[in-house]
């Protein structure tokens, strides 16, 4: 299980301290939550904030961009040190676009997922799931974080792994919101191979709160 703690929940004034003790906790990576203001109404981090964690930490920078032009806002991203992007597939006009973004985000040898707001159906990413690396459960509405944790996703979670496993795979399921020790088990036991947790993990002891999703 990686476990992926979200800066969105972090005390910035002890940012170097914060990540001392992710690290401590056995973390892999770190979760960039980008809101433009405009996709969800909430505005967050911008590439410079990426570039300063970057210097501060090894961890994998794992970048969720939940903006109205993925196209335009990936490459800035991957530019300030992104391992991964993470889009929306409602962010794009039709498949041909969420084609074109997936294979521009591994043309840089990026790790390029797809991201769902709870509504949205699961099967509407069948048909490009063999060119993800990883999509991305929203078990929340996007936009704030401490929201409750929405059971139906656990439904599908398990449709995905599912359809993952039929067809021979190897694409990471993520989950992120209202992640804690008990919806994280969940999860797991669901199909999940990412949580990420951003509450969960800031608000408590951080490394005892990060072993507590393993």
């Amino acid at each position: 299980m990686i476990i992926a703690p979200s800066i969105l929940s972090m005390d910035f004034s002890s940012m170097e301290s914060q990540l001392n003790q992710v690290k401590e906790g056995g973390a892999a990576w770190l979760h960039f939550d980008v809101m433009d203001g405009h996709f969800v109404r909430n505005l967050t981090f911008g590439p410079d904030l990426l570039k300063g964690v970057r210097k501060l930490s090894d961890l994998v920078m794992d970048v969720h961009i939940m903006v109205e032009d993925p196209a335009y806002f990936a490459p800035v991203f991957m530019d300030a040190g992104a391992d991964g992007i993470t889009f929306h597939i409602e962010a794009c006009k039709d498949l041909d676009e969420v084609r074109s973004i997936l294979a521009m985000i591994r043309s840089k040898n990026k790790r390029a997922g797809i991201s769902l707001r709870p509504q949205t159906p699961i099967e509407s990413l069948y048909p490009i799931l063999d060119e993800c690396d990883m999509v991305l459960i929203m078990s929340v509405n996007p936009g704030f974080g401490g929201q409750a944790f929405i059971e139906d996703s656990l439904k599908r979670i398990a449709e995905l792994r599912d359809e993952i496993q039929r067809r021979g795979l190897s694409v990471l399921i993520e989950v992120d919101g209202g992640i804690n020790k008990t919806t994280g088990k969940a999860c797991q036991d669901a199909g999940a191979d990412v949580l990420v947790a951003g509450s969960y993990v800031f608000k408590n002891d951080i490394p005892e709160a990060i072993r507590s999703l393993m």
